[in-house]
C-alpha cells in the first residue's frame, strides 16, 4: 500500500498540534514524562516546535533539567534548534537560583552551534553571571554582546550595568551607564542600586538626585535602593523627602517598600515613626516583623523587642534566623543575659532552627557587654563550630574593656598570626597594650603596621543639614569653618568644665601629657559635628550624627553635658547602636 507524501505531511502536522495541545494543559511531571513518550514515538523529538513548547512547560513545572536532558542528548540534533528555543532554556537557568551557572554553559554551545543570539539572548545571561558574581564571565558576555552589535539596546546594558555592580565593579558599572545613548527608570534604578549594595550611599544620593533633575520618575524598585542609602547615611530629613515623594508620585507601596521605610526610620532615629509605619500594615511578613525587632534592638529597647517577637509568634508569623539576630542582638544591647540565653535555646529546641555563626557571635557579644568575660570565654571554647575572627575580637575588646588585659594580649597576638593584614587585630593589640601602658609594646605594634602598609581606619562623622550631608574626620582641618568649629569646640569645653565634666583622659592611649590628651579628645569627629550642628542650627533643633566607630567613653561623657547645657537632644549612631542624649542623660544608660 503506498501512502501519498501530502498524507504523511498531514499525519505529522496532525501529530505536531497534539503535542502542543497536551503540552499546553500538562500540569504535572508525570504528565510531561508521559508527553515525552508519545513525542518519542511520533518521532517529535526534533522539532523545533514542539521542542520549545516543551521547554516552556518544563520550565513551568521547575523540571528545566529534565527538557536539558531531552535536549541537549547525544543524539539530539542541536543544530536543528533556533535562537528562541536557546533563549527560552537560558532564561529558565537564569531564573533558577542554583543554576545560573549552566545558562551560561548553555549560552556557549549556542555560539558553539552557530545559532546567532538576538537582543533577547544578553539580559538573560548578563543575568545569570550576575547571580554567581562571576566578573570575568560577565566581561566576556559583554565582549560577545558588542561583537553582535547589541550594546546599543537599552535592556541589554540595563543588564550589563545590573552584573557589573552585582559583581563589584561599580566602576566598570558606571562607565556603561555613562556611555548609554539613553536612560529610562530600569537604568537609574540599576545604578543607584548598584551603588547602595556596595556602600556608596552618598554617590546613590547624588545619582538619586540626578535623576530628578533629569526628570525621570523613580519607581519603587530605585526608591527601596534609595532608602537603603539614606538608611546607611542616616539621612532622615531625605527619607522623609523620600516618603512624601512616594505619596505625591502614587508609586505603589508594596512591602518591600515599605518594609525598607520602617528600616529606613528605625535607622535614621525616628525608631517611633517605623513602629507606627510598621502597625498601619496589612499582611505583615518576616521581613516586617524582623525590621521592627532590628530597629529596637539598635535603639536599646530589648524589653519591646522581644515583646514585639512574642506578639509576632502569637500573631502565627513563624520567626527564621535572621529575626533571631535581631531579637538576641537587642537582649545584648539592653543587658538582657539571661532572656538571651532563653530565646537562644528556643531556636533548636522549639523552632528547629540550626545557629549559625552570627548566632553564636550575638551570644558571645551578649556576655561580653555585660562584663562576663570569663563566661563568654568558656561559651565559645564549648561553641560546636569554629569560632571567627569577628568573635574573638568581641572577646579581645571585652578583655579591654573589663580589665582582662593578659587574655585580650594571647588572643589578639593568635588574631595577628591568623590574619596578618587585618588592621583591626592591630588596633586591639595596640589599644590593649596602651591600657597597660606599655609604650614600647605599642610603638611596636604601630611600627609593625607601618612596615605592613597597614593603616588604621579614621574616626568619622556624617550629619545632615540642609538636605546635604557632612563628614567629619578625627583631627581634620579642611573644612570651610575650620575656625569657627574649633572655637566652638573651646566654648563647649568651657561650658561642660564648669557643669562638672571631667576629660577622660584614659580613652588617649598614648605616651603623651595630659593637656595633649585633652587636645587629642577635642579632635574627634563626633565632636567637631556637633560643634557644627550648634553653629549651623537654630536653639532647640535636635542634633542627628552618624559615626563609624564605636563612640567612646569621653565623647558619650561630654555628650551628655551637651544636650544639658545646650538644651538640645543629641541622636548617635555609632558602629553598634543608638544614643539618645537628653537632659543630661544618655538612652543607653552609660551600657553600650
Amino acid at each position: 500500500m503506498n501512502i501519498s507524501p501530502s498524507k504523511i505531511f498531514v499525519n505529522k502536522r496532525a501529530a505536531e498540534q497534539q503535542c502542543l495541545h497536551l503540552l499546553q494543559a500538562c500540569n504535572t511531571l508525570i504528565n510531561l514524562n508521559q508527553i515525552h513518550a508519545q513525542i518519542l514515538k511520533l518521532g517529535l523529538q526534533n522539532n523545533p516546535l514542539v521542542l520549545t513548547k516543551f521547554t516552556q512547560t518544563s520550565s513551568d513545572l521547575n523540571a528545566i533539567d529534565y527538557a536539558s536532558l531531552v535536549l541537549f542528548a547525544p543524539d539530539a540534533k542541536t543544530h536543528l534548534y533556533d535562537t528562541f528555543l536557546y533563549n527560552t532554556v537560558i532564561r529558565a537557568y537564569a531564573q533558577t537560583n542554583q543554576s545560573r551557572i549552566t545558562a551560561v554553559e548553555i549560552y556557549k554551545t549556542m555560539v558553539r552551534s552557530d545559532v546567532l543570539p538576538n537582543k533577547f539572548t544578553y539580559p538573560f545571561v548578563l543575568k545569570a553571571c550576575a547571580g554567581v558574581g562571576r566578573l570575568r564571565l560577565g566581561e566576556s558576555v559583554h565582549g560577545s554582546a558588542v561583537k553582535f552589535g547589541f550594546d546599543g539596546d537599552i535592556h541589554v546594558l540595563n543588564t550589563m550595568v545590573h552584573m557589573y555592580c552585582c559583581c563589584g565593579n561599580v566602576e566598570s558599572a558606571r562607565y556603561v551607564f555613562d556611555k548609554m545613548p539613553k536612560w529610562d527608570s530600569v537604568s537609574w534604578s540599576a545604578m543607584i542600586g548598584g551603588y547602595a549594595r556596595m556602600g556608596m550611599s552618598g554617590k546613590a544620593v547624588e545619582l538619586f538626585r540626578e535623576m530628578q533633575i533629569a526628570g525621570v520618575r523613580a519607581d519603587e524598585v530605585t526608591m527601596v535602593s534609595v532608602l537603603s542609602a539614606c538608611s546607611d547615611l542616616g539621612a532622615l530629613e531625605l527619607g522623609k523627602w523620600i516618603e512624601n515623594y512616594i505619596e505625591r508620585e502614587k508609586i505603589t507601596k508594596s512591602m518591600e517598600l515599605c518594609n525598607a521605610l520602617i528600616d529606613m526610620f528605625a535607622k535614621c532615629g525616628d525608631v517611633d515613626k517605623g513602629l507606627r509605619l510598621f502597625r498601619s500594615l496589612d499582611g505583615k511578613t518576616i521581613v516586617s516583623w524582623t525590621s521592627v525587632i532590628v530597629g529596637m534592638a539598635m535603639h536599646g529597647r530589648g524589653l519591646e523587642a522581644t515583646s514585639l517577637f512574642e506578639e509576632m509568634k502569637s500573631s502565627g508569623v513563624v520567626p527564621d534566623d535572621v529575626t533571631f539576630i535581631g531579637l538576641l542582638s537587642a537582649c545584648s544591647h539592653a543587658g538582657l543575659v539571661d532572656e538571651g540565653l532563653k530565646y537562644f535555646d528556643s531556636m533548636t529546641l522549639q523552632f528547629r532552627i540550626t545557629p549559625k555563626i552570627e548566632h553564636y557571635g550575638c551570644m558571645v557579644d551578649l556576655y561580653s557587654r555585660a562584663g562576663l568575660v570569663k563566661e563568654a570565654l568558656e561559651f565559645v571554647n564549648k561553641m560546636p563550630i569554629d569560632p571567627n575572627p569577628i568573635i574573638w575580637r568581641t572577646l579581645t575588646a571585652a578583655c579591654r574593656l573589663h580589665g582582662e588585659l593578659d587574655l585580650g594580649e594571647t588572643i589578639t597576638k593568635q588574631l595577628i598570626e591568623n590574619e596578618p593584614l587585618h588592621e583591626s587585630n592591630y588596633v586591639l593589640l595596640s589599644n590593649i597594650y596602651g591600657k597597660m601602658s606599655n609604650w614600647e609594646k605599642k610603638n611596636n605594634v604601630r611600627n609593625m603596621m607601618g612596615e605592613k602598609g597597614i593603616r588604621k581606619i579614621p574616626g568619622s562623622t556624617m550629619i545632615e543639614l540642609d538636605n546635604r550631608i557632612y563628614e567629619f574626620v578625627s583631627g581634620d582641618r579642611t573644612h570651610d569653618l575650620y575656625k569657627e568649629i574649633h572655637e566652638m569646640i573651646d566654648e563647649m569645653n568651657r561650658k561642660i568644665k564648669m557643669a562638672g565634666y571631667v576629660p577622660t583622659t584614659s580613652e588617649v592611649l598614648l605616651d603623651i601629657g595630659q593637656e595633649d590628651k585633652e587636645d587629642a579628645l577635642n579632635k574627634h569627629s563626633e565632636k567637631l559635628a556637633i560643634a557644627f550642628a550648634l553653629l549651623k542650627t537654630p536653639p532647640g533643633t535636635p542634633i542627628r550624627i552618624v559615626k563609624n566607630l564605636r563612640v567612646c567613653g569621653d565623647c558619650h561623657s561630654a555628650t551628655k553635658f551637651f544636650s544639658k547645657i545646650y538644651h538640645r537632644e543629641i541622636l548617635v549612631r555609632d558602629r553598634n547602636r543608638f544614643h539618645h542624649f537628653k537632659d543630661g542623660v544618655c538612652s543607653c544608660k552609660d551600657f553600650w
